[in-house]
């Protein structure tokens, strides 16, 4: 059952850990990964440790609320489904929350089968999409997060791939530099010369046309042409 789960990592932040333990043991076995982490914080740490192919969060936690979460999530990838789970009083909220392009919503208490279901539908169309078509007769599997060149493996860093897929994500928009720092080192005092650096690096085991530079300003990277 749910075959394709089993490539994909998932993060739930909920603070009501009762909760957080029923879907644990509700649905948390069909996944490679599921993440729990109890406040908003927390949630927003695991995202740029773990790179979770789909989150789901309360929305009302402490210290960050699902709605800050989904905000800043979004100021660096525009299209990683983000569920939220909220309740019958949270109205105005997850109007917010539609604002800020949160991918679905469900309402306490609900049925966790009915969320596998959601999920479902969400890891196929993943799947779908998970095969990146690049420049220079590259190519870039978003599930499993490998780059190939003519069918060949490239090594890289975790970080490394991480980074294409940033760049993937923008579809074809530039990637600033201060959303690329917070991304890899979840620090955007990061020194341009580290970023140069890494790109020199990645450059070197790639190619040297495949991360396009906008002069001070980001990354993109190269499609066919």
């Amino acid at each position: 059952m749910y075959p394709l789960f089993k490539n994909i990592s998932v993060l739930l932040a909920e603070d009501e850990r009762d909760l957080a333990t029923l879907m644990q043991d509700a649905i948390g076995e069909y996944f490679k990964e599921f993440i729990i982490v109890y406040d908003g914080k927390e949630a927003l740490k695991a995202y740029h440790d773990y790179h979770p192919n789909i989150i789901i969060t309360d929305i009302l936690m402490p210290n960050l609320t699902g709605l800050e979460l989904l905000q800043k999530i979004r100021e660096i990838d525009e299209h990683l489904p983000v569920i939220i789970l909220s309740a019958h009083s949270d109205s105005d909220k997850l109007l917010k929350a539609i604002d800020h392009g949160v991918t679905k919503y469900f309402i306490k208490p609900f049925d966790p089968d009915d969320l596998l279901e959601y999920l479902d539908k969400v890891v196929d169309k993943l799947h779908l999409n998970s095969i990146k078509r690049l420049g220079e007769n590259f190519s870039f599997n978003l599930q499993k997060q490998r780059l190939f060149h003519s069918n060949r493996l490239i090594e890289l860093t975790k970080r490394e791939l991480s980074f294409i897929t940033l760049l993937l994500r923008q579809k074809e928009q530039t990637c600033r530099n201060k959303i690329i720092k917070i991304k890899l080192w979840n620090d955007a005092n990061i020194s341009d010369e580290r970023l140069r650096t890494f790109i020199r690096r990645l450059r070197a085991k790639t190619s040297k046309k495949l991360i396009i530079n906008s002069s001070g300003f980001g990354y993109t990277i190269a499609t066919p042409s």
